[in-house]
């Protein structure tokens, strides 16, 4: 557990920062090897349906996610106040919650599945092996949420580092497994999809059991769980905002996914890669962000509004830094990074196009994360929530229609920045008005 109240910002949130960023990126490697892997062995049609069928998992889960980022910073402010039996109540309370909401979202998930992606428009060569992913993964879901979850809590509590260790042993897991389940068993797309589920599987077992035996506060049990109502609400207050959020973008992918969908293979081969590479590399500014908002957390829960600033300001130069290297590599080597998954030149090509251009806005995107982190942290949620979908919404989805009848696909791709410039400037203008500091939950004395 780290106390994020004491010492210089910079290094605090740095430090802090580095061991979720590298868990997250083991963690983004479920989805990359199993796209290369899939890519390499399968070919184009299996890798289109395992992008086609991202969106729809995130418009599952993303409700939850809400609910548990809502968990994590109730935690992060109990804990700077020091009121540790409050931590323990919101841990049993968000893992009572995620495992009946879990169950009913994967049933429905698995249910109205098919319907999905004929709204979508997926094609239909497309179709069979989407399905097949889809439902694997989904079927896990419970699993995701209870390893996942624990992460998150871990990280509220300051401690950034277990999480990491957890994740590189699931993500080895997961490599090992792809390669055995669909290169030698052969046993398809199916294999991709088991092999991610198992081993989360394994991670959240070895993780139960090494947090009951050596973490001082945590103490995960089948029976003895209590749920608390005030503490719920609380989390809701904030992560309703976020979950609603969230599922508004993830209904945002889908639409997206639609328009990409009319294009053919080829495009949502090429959007399915293109969106991997993206995921991974803006991850740094994602975990800025979360690592931010940890430490305002911590320091509104504190009584110390002061270092709020410092640490936003230290935040923003660590991920442009980081940002801009990036996208020097992006420029230089967007062939090189899609060619990784597929050898299709016209998917390449397709690939290739999109990450000129949207690598060239990665810096205004890691600045929009870094103020949103601040008013997560402070538990402004809602706000953020409207700049969110308004930037997707009003600005991308329509620009990505209106612009692909005009521009062809290339005309999505342009859409894109033109949503990260939008929520950033809108974002901007509301921390400059500082009423996220009326939102803190918990209150000195």
């Amino acid at each position: 557990m780290k106390d994020l109240t004491q010492g210089k910002e910079a290094k605090l949130i740095l430090h802090f920062a580095t061991p979720m960023l590298l868990g997250n990126i083991f963690q983004q490697l479920y989805n990359i090897v199993d796209s290369i892997i899939v890519g390499n062995v399968l070919g184009k049609q299996a890798l289109a349906a395992v992008g086609a069928s991202f969106p729809v998992i995130f418009t599952v889960i993303s409700l939850l996610i809400g609910v548990a980022s809502g968990t994590t910073i109730v935690i992060a402010q109990y804990f700077g106040a020091r009121k540790l039996e409050e931590v323990k109540k919101a841990m049993d309370t968000f893992y009572i919650f995620a495992f009946f909401a879990s169950i009913i979202m994967s049933v429905l998930g698995i249910f109205f599945s098919g319907d999905l992606f004929h709204l979508l428009k997926l094609p239909e060569e497309v179709l069979p092996q989407a399905k097949t992913y889809l439902h694997i993964i989904l079927a896990g879901i419970i699993i995701f949420f209870g390893f996942n979850g624990t992460n998150a809590i871990l990280r509220g509590l300051g401690d950034s580092k277990t999480p990491l260790y957890f994740q590189i042993a699931a993500t080895i897991v997961n490599i090992g497994l792809d390669i055995l389940f669909v290169m030698v068993f052969g046993w398809g797309i199916a294999g991709a999809a088991i092999a991610t589920v198992t081993a989360q599987a394994g991670a959240l077992v070895t993780a139960i059991w090494y947090l009951n035996k050596y973490h001082s506060l945590i103490r995960i049990t089948l029976f003895g769980m209590k749920f608390d109502r005030d503490i719920f609400r609380k989390s809701l207050r904030i992560g309703l905002p976020t979950g609603f959020q969230q599922t508004f973008v993830a209904l945002g992918m889908m639409a997206l996914m639609g328009i990409v969908n009319t294009f053919g293979t080829d495009v949502i081969a090429a959007y399915s890669v293109a969106g991997r590479i993206d995921s991974l590399v803006m991850l740094p500014a994602m975990n800025f962000a979360a690592a931010l908002a940890t430490f305002v957390g911590q320091n509104l829960g504190a009584g110390k509004p002061e270092r709020v600033r410092h640490g936003l300001i230290s935040t923003i130069w660590m991920s442009s830094i980081i940002s801009l290297t990036i996208t020097l590599i992006v420029q230089i080597f967007p062939s090189q990074l899609m060619g990784l998954f597929t050898k299709d030149a016209s998917v390449i090509a397709i690939g290739r196009q999109y990450l000129i251009i949207v690598s060239a806005f990665y810096i205004v995107f890691s600045a929009m994360f870094s103020i949103s982190g601040v008013m997560r942290g402070a538990g402004d949620t809602l706000v953020p929530m409207f700049i969110t979908l308004f930037a997707l919404w009003f600005i991308r989805i329509p620009a990505a229609w209106l612009l692909s009848r005009h521009l062809g696909v290339v005309g999505i791709w342009w859409a894109v920045p033109m949503g990260m410039f939008t929520g950033f400037l809108l974002s901007f203008l509301y921390y400059l008005t500082g009423k996220y500091r009326n939102k803190v939950i918990v209150k000195r004395g």
